[in-house]
C-alpha cells in the first residue's frame, strides 16, 4: 500500500493535462473495442475456437467484452484506474501474442501493442490529477 501511495505522490507532482488526455483516449479506445467485440462476437468466437477447451469460449468472450466496456469507462473518468488496467493487461498481452501465433495483422498488432504499453504506463503512473480518484482523495 505504501508503494502505491508513493507512486500517487510522484504522479501528482509530475502530472499535466497531456497525460490525462492520454488516459482518457486509452479508456475511450478500450470502450470502443468493447462495443466492437459486442457487435462482432462471431469473429472472436472464430479466433478462439481452435484453442477451445471445455467450452470456455463464451466465458472468455463475455469477459473480454465486459472488461473492455466497464474498464474503459473507469479509465476515462479516472476511477479505480489501476485495478481496471490490471484486468486489461492480460487481454492486451494476449492480443499482442495472438498476432504471432495466428495470422499477423499489422494494424491489430500495432493497436494492441500501443494499448498494452499505455496500460503498463498508467498501471505505474495512476490516474493523475484530473480524475475522480484525485477528487475523492482531496475531499477526504
Amino acid at each position: 500500500m505504501s508503494a502505491i501511495m508513493k507512486l500517487n505522490k510522484w504522479a501528482n507532482a509530475h502530472t499535466n493535462i497531456g497525460f490525462d488526455m492520454l488516459r482518457i483516449c486509452l479508456g475511450a479506445f478500450l470502450f470502443y473495442k468493447g462495443v466492437d467485440f459486442m457487435a462482432h462476437t462471431e469473429l472472436i468466437i472464430g479466433v478462439l475456437n481452435p484453442v477451445d477447451t471445455f467450452g470456455w469460449t463464451m466465458i472468455i468472450v463475455h469477459y473480454l467484452t465486459m472488461v473492455h466496456l466497464f474498464g474503459g469507462l473507469l479509465i476515462v473518468i479516472g476511477l479505480l484506474t489501476r485495478p481496471a488496467i490490471l484486468l486489461q493487461v492480460p487481454i492486451l498481452f494476449s492480443a499482442v501474442l495472438l498476432n504471432f501465433v495466428g495470422e499477423m495483422v499489422p494494424e491489430n498488432f500495432i493497436q494492441a501493442l500501443i494499448a498494452l504499453l499505455l496500460s503498463l504506463f498508467f498501471l505505474v503512473y495512476g490516474s493523475g490529477k484530473h480524475s475522480v480518484d484525485y477528487t475523492l482523495k482531496m475531499r477526504m
